[in-house]
This record gives C-alpha cells, sequence and structure tokens, in this order.
C-alpha cells in the first residue's frame, strides 16, 4: 500500500478492526518514511460473470434496482428492499464463490422476493425465467400456491406483510 501523502511503497499495519457489519476490516496504517498515519478499508471482492462475458463487481444497489422495479406500486418499502439486497449478498457471499453468474444471482434473488410480495415475485420471474405464454405465468401460479398449500395456516408466503417460512425455488430453464 502506497502512502497517499508521500507516495512511499510501503507501510505499517499500527491497528486492525471489521467494520460493524463485518463484510470488510478497516486497518489503520504508518508510513514508515513521513511518518504520518491513514486508514484503509478492505474487502473481499465478488464479481459476476454477465452473459456477455463481461465480468463486473457484485452490486447490492443493482439488485435493490432491479427488484425495486418488480415491486412497482406494490406495498414493499424502501427498508424491506434494503433487507432483501442484503439477504441476497449474504447468500451469494455464502456460495464461496469468488465469481457467480448472473443467473446464480437471480436464483439467489427469487427466494427472498417470493417471501417479500408474490405479484413482485412474479414479474420479476417473468423477465428472469423469459416466460413467453400464458401457460408460464399459470404454471408459476400453480407452484406458489402449492407451496402456499403446504405452509403452516397464518404464514403464506408474502402475503401478510410478514415473511413467511423460507420456500424452495422452482426449477429454471432459462440461462
Amino acid at each position: 500500500m502506497h502512502c497517499p501523502f508521500c507516495r512511499h511503497p510501503d507501510s505499517r499495519v499500527v491497528d486492525s478492526r471489521t467494520t460493524d457489519d463485518g463484510t470488510s476490516i478497516r486497518r489503520r496504517r504508518q508510513c514508515p518514511d513521513c511518518a504520518r498515519r491513514f486508514t484503509t478499508i478492505e474487502t473481499a471482492s465478488l464479481m459476476v460473470i454477465k452473459r456477455s462475458g463481461v465480468t463486473e463487481p457484485f452490486s447490492r444497489n443493482k439488485v435493490i434496482a432491479g427488484v425495486r422495479k418488480a415491486c412497482q406500486g406494490r406495498p414493499v418499502t424502501e427498508d424491506a428492499l434494503a433487507k432483501l439486497g442484503q439477504r441476497v449478498e449474504e447468500a451469494v457471499r455464502a456460495t464461496g464463490s469468488a465469481e457467480l453468474s448472473t443467473h446464480d444471482v437471480g436464483l439467489a434473488i427469487l427466494g427472498p422476493l417470493r417471501e417479500l410480495d408474490l405479484v413482485a415475485y412474479l414479474r420479476f420471474a417473468s423477465v428472469y425465467r423469459a416466460f413467453d405464454s400464458l401457460e408460464d405465468f399459470e404454471a408459476a401460479i400453480a407452484e406458489l400456491r402449492e407451496l402456499r398449500e403446504q405452509s403452516p395456516p397464518g404464514r403464506h408466503c408474502g402475503t401478510d406483510g410478514e415473511a413467511g417460512p423460507a420456500l424452495p425455488v422452482p426449477a429454471t430453464t432459462a440461462d
């Protein structure tokens, strides 16, 4: 790490602490040349491989923006979207992989979104799973009804403002 003041190519770590959310490490460093101190933040990088083959850093904000479109006109709060974004990021980081495909990120979105709002889930799934007929929608609705019937009474996913139990994500055929 170069010193930001004198550009010396080395520094000494004086103190290290994890951030409040535990996703990064804050380090206080001191330059051996000019003796000035500075702070660095280290995070593990998570890359997403797009369909075109281009890789870019994972962005929780992009996840939230995509889900926000599906939730347009629905009773979903910004706080709920932020929590969904955090859940998705935690899920993709928990895979232990440094690179994920957009398909993997989409799969990680479907489960929490289904728990949040069924209509938004259908909107997102219709694009993500490339629905191209009424039968595709009918099949997805039938799956949701079947899952709802299997869940305990009063705990239907996305219907009472409370997140229901984690339900399995339907298989997808789109890439």
